[in-house]
């Protein structure tokens, strides 16, 4: 017997386990989000946004839990913003919760398409997300690369080469 692949076999049966455990987990969080906001969603239109207020405080009092306003309200913007729009609709269960957390303060549709596509890709974590971000990695893009991705046209290699340089022209009269 070969203890070492033995061991080495249990390790990797092991993480490949939690892996599966954590994409159904996720899907399980995605599912329950997209219900929960759809069905807030809907209470808003009936309500009103305040409904949100009311119903974080009913579910903490009921479930012992808490459920903050901004939690509710990140779920009804899922919703809204994500979920039904046809552009992002189809890559809508690739990321994790938290990353569509982020992913919803991003107003242009083309910058939230671009970083799902990248997170996908590159499989980058909720904190790689945020540098990328932070850094204006869309925004440092050639206009005819950003081009391509909005028409969905092929890309190639050099189409993804960022400018190193940003300039500032809010000061500009």
């Amino acid at each position: 017997m070969n203890y070492y692949n033995e061991i080495k076999e249990q390790i990797i049966n092991n993480e490949l386990v939690k892996k599966i455990k954590d994409y159904s987990k996720n899907r399980i969080d995605l599912n329950t989000y997209y219900n929960v906001s759809k069905l807030l969603s809907e209470a808003g239109k009936h309500y009103g946004k305040g409904i949100i207020k009311e119903y974080a405080e009913r579910l903490s009092n009921d479930l012992n839990k808490h459920f903050s306003i901004r939690s509710l309200y990140n779920m009804r913007l899922y919703f809204e913003k994500i979920c039904c729009n046809e552009k992002l609709q189809p890559v809508a269960a690739i990321l994790t919760w938290s990353h569509y957390c982020e992913l919803l303060r991003i107003n242009d549709d083309n910058k939230i398409l671009y970083y799902i596509n990248i997170c996908n890709q590159q499989n980058l974590s909720k904190r790689e997300l945020i540098q990328r971000i932070k850094s204006n990695e869309f925004e440092r893009l050639p206009e005819e690369t950003k081009n391509k991705l909005i028409e969905k046209h092929k890309i190639n290699i050099k189409d993804l080469i960022k400018n190193p340089i940003i300039i500032n022209n809010k000061n500009q009269l």
